[in-house]
């Protein structure tokens, strides 16, 4: 069985570090603001930078 990171819910099926019930498999994840910011006032100015597309 994969490592669940307890408490993140990620909902992107085609990453490689998805699994069933919307878990996140990855050992750690890193979340970064869009164009380098340091600040964001909504959730989809900001992108995982662990994704990695399932082959």
């Amino acid at each position: 069985m994969a490592n669940i990171l307890n408490g993140v819910k990620c909902s992107v099926k085609n990453c490689n570090y998805w699994e069933e019930n919307y878990k996140c498999s990855a050992s750690a994840i890193e979340v970064n603001v869009d164009n380098g910011g340091h600040t964001a006032s909504k959730s989809r100015e900001t992108n995982c930078q662990t994704f990695r597309p399932k082959a």
